[in-house]
């Protein structure tokens, strides 16, 4: 395999980066000199394969509308084979600005002002207000926790939904929990929805980012759940990509494609992004090897984090993750409040991170720390969080 390296550190104050250059403005000015590990996307260059496919196009030097992606849709297809063992035809692929946008054009496609749509909270927090903004509701089902581990509460949900209950959104693996669902798990929730005539609409951006596994495809479990269930997928959160927005909705069913192929329309949004296709084509085709030595880099970051909550931060556990890059820290055993936790993160390390609160109920008390990022950055930053938190040890 060849060697990347990922402890290199890559200067991004400056180039336009949501994640640094808006500190201040999201955090305030004490967020000067802080270390940003909240918004996910990763701290390294994407594959070598990438910057040469965009750089053969700016030395091009027209940058017109994009066409024929017969390229792309095979190198979707040829990946989800690979590493997923699911069988794609092309025209099941439509292309969007991104899951978050994908998941805002399902729920005008296949739902009315008034319904309700299932979330497993603690949830990725665009999802709430997307389903509020879109004039439905959201149905809660609180994922049960359990000695460092969460798993689903079927029998609550079925307490919870009615007959205008028309969709659940899943998020496998889950973000923030970390968790990979089996395929028993995820048969049971497919099943409890095919029940009741609840269509599945799946994020599975997270689905390469897989440590202790193996991820299942929703859609890949029988043909009656496939023709239920709407996939997103993505080569932004593999291949740290994410400002190409470019996502996929894969979608066996015709009726369910032609739906949110209308919603598209609807909203002029036929033509996609011309560098996304070009930076996922190249990912898909020969990212391969930069994603399996990516992997072992963050199980070794991952693995740190764990320690260092066991060893060096008394009453706070680090739950375990299963996949996603996205540490999600457990701070209930400290008995402080989510304000405190936040400020001595926030303007005593100046570690910004998402704050557990924003994924929904189940969330207070915990944080989400990325660790997409080299190693001594993490490690600067796991040590400011001791000082911070000194009065744990």
């Amino acid at each position: 395999m060849p060697a990347f390296d990922f402890d290199r550190p890559i200067p991004r104050l400056g180039t336009h980066c949501a994640k640094w250059d808006s500190l201040a403005a999201r955090f305030g000015a004490h967020a000067a000199g802080a270390l940003p590990m909240w918004v996910a996307d990763m701290e390294f260059a994407a594959p070598p394969a990438v910057t040469e496919a965009l750089r053969a196009v700016v030395e091009h030097g027209v940058h017109g509308y994009y066409g024929d992606p017969s390229g792309y849709i095979a190198a979707i297809r040829g990946w989800m084979k690979r590493r997923h063992g699911w069988d794609v035809e092309p025209g099941w692929i439509l292309t969007t600005a991104g899951i978050v946008n994908g998941v805002n054009l399902a729920l005008q496609a296949y739902c009315r002002p008034g319904d309700g749509v299932i979330l497993q909270q603690p949830i990725y927090h665009p999802f709430a207000p997307s389903v509020k903004a879109n004039g439905c509701h959201v149905v809660g089902n609180l994922l049960v926790y359990e000695d460092g581990r969460y798993r689903m509460d079927l029998d609550a949900l079925a307490k919870a939904v009615d007959a205008k209950t028309r969709m659940l959104i899943l998020c496998s693996p889950h973000n923030p929990c970390g968790r990979v669902w089996t395929r028993e798990e995820l048969t049971a929730i497919a099943e409890f929805c095919l029940e009741r005539g609840i269509l599945i609409v799946s994020d599975e951006i997270h689905h390469d980012l897989v440590f202790d596994g193996p991820h299942t495809v929703l859609a890949s479990l029988s043909t009656e759940i496939a023709a239920r269930t709407v996939t997103f997928t993505s080569s932004s959160k593999t291949f740290n990509l994410a400002g190409g927005h470019t996502g996929n909705a894969i979608i066996s069913d015709p009726e369910l494609r032609r739906l949110f192929h209308r919603q598209m329309e609807r909203c002029g949004m036929l033509t996609g992004n011309r560098f996304g296709y070009i930076m996922a084509e190249a990912a898909y085709a020969e990212g391969e090897e930069w994603l399996d030595a990516l992997l072992a880099y963050l199980r070794a970051n991952r693995d740190l984090v764990d320690r260092f909550a066991a060893e060096r931060l008394k009453g706070v556990r680090s739950v375990k993750l299963d996949a996603t890059y996205l540490a999600w820290l457990d701070f209930s055993g400290t008995g402080m409040t989510e304000a405190e936790i936040i400020r001595r993160f926030e303007r005593e390390a100046k570690v910004i991170c998402n704050h557990g609160s924003s994924f929904g109920p189940g969330g207070a008390g915990f944080m989400r720390l990325n660790f997409a990022c080299p190693r001594p950055m993490l490690e600067e930053a796991l040590g400011r969080i001791e000082a911070a938190f000194a009065d744990l040890q």
